[in-house]
């Protein structure tokens, strides 16, 4: 290999041990591809090669993310939306038998193990880093997440409790939900927190609330991966996820959920989506 297999919005260069993805920084380009410039992607970082038809006469390549390997695609969780995907690369449909050429060489290429790796395999956005988001500003320089709050925004907890400084030392991971759906925030999890951590992000002092065009994907998805990389580092495998939450707290939220679909502000595509999240975490 060493080729290149130019695609719309990114190029792909096919390496001995590695593929390095160069997005192109278009106005039609998705911000968050522009965001993040280029990436090499290591051969032992792929689980697997799929190449599926796409829509209005293209074909998708798509390498298939190991486990564990990625801290962006860890933060993401699985919220990205297909256009979104930086691991995805789509062609017009008169290169399907290049693209398969090249789904087959990477195929013969990758190691069967499908184990999670002990370190990440994907290097991370670099530090500093910072975006603002609905209730704040975080920041992020490599040792340390700084939240300082916005009294247009912050709850009174959050003013009660003052601007914050975390040490990744201190963290145990990191929960990005994205500003796309409904309750979009960016939460440190704590390894050691002195009390629970509120179940509602307005209320945490060590989270950030996203919306109204606060906390986009292509500003805040890197700043949670670039932490979580260094949570990773500094000491055992960070957590992504927060434990469940308190029954009662769950209807609460569903009672308020009901609350802002009556009123109208929630749609009802919306309402029985989160219901269902909601009940899922009991």
């Amino acid at each position: 290999m060493g080729d290149v297999l130019a695609g719309f919005h990114a190029a792909w260069e096919f390496e001995s041990d590695s593929v390095l993805i160069r997005f192109e920084r278009g106005i039609r380009t998705p911000k968050l591809f522009q965001a993040l410039g280029e990436r090499r992607i290591p051969l032992e970082a792929i689980a697997g090669v799929t190449l599926t038809p796409g829509k209005r006469g293209t074909v998708v390549l798509h390498a298939v993310p190991r486990a564990g390997a990625d801290p962006l695609m860890e933060a993401a969780a699985g919220q990205l939306k297909e256009g979104g995907d930086p691991y995805r690369l789509v062609l017009p449909a008169d290169r399907e038998t290049l693209a398969e050429y090249y789904a087959d060489e990477l195929r013969a290429a990758l190691t069967e193990d499908a184990e999670p790796p002990e370190r990440y395999l994907v290097a991370p956005p670099e530090a500093p880093l910072h975006f603002k988001a609905y209730d704040g500003k975080a920041s992020f320089d490599g040792k340390a997440v700084s939240f300082r709050w916005f009294w247009t925004g912050a709850s009174s907890a959050k003013w009660k409790a003052g601007d914050q400084s975390f040490p990744v030392t201190g963290l145990s991971g990191v929960e990005w939900r994205s500003p796309e759906v409904f309750e979009g925030h960016l939460r440190l999890l704590r390894r050691e927190p002195a009390t629970a951590q509120p179940a509602q992000a307005d209320q945490d002092p060590a989270a950030v609330v996203f919306g109204l065009g606060y906390g986009p994907v292509h500003e805040s998805l890197p700043f949670a991966a670039s932490v979580l990389a260094a949570v990773r580092a500094s000491g055992p495998t960070p957590v992504t996820a927060v434990p469940r939450r308190d029954p009662a707290d769950i209807a609460d939220r569903i009672r308020h959920l009901g609350e802002l679909h009556q009123a109208g502000l929630v749609t009802d595509e919306e309402f029985t989506t989160k219901k269902a999240e909601l009940l899922a975490e009991l």
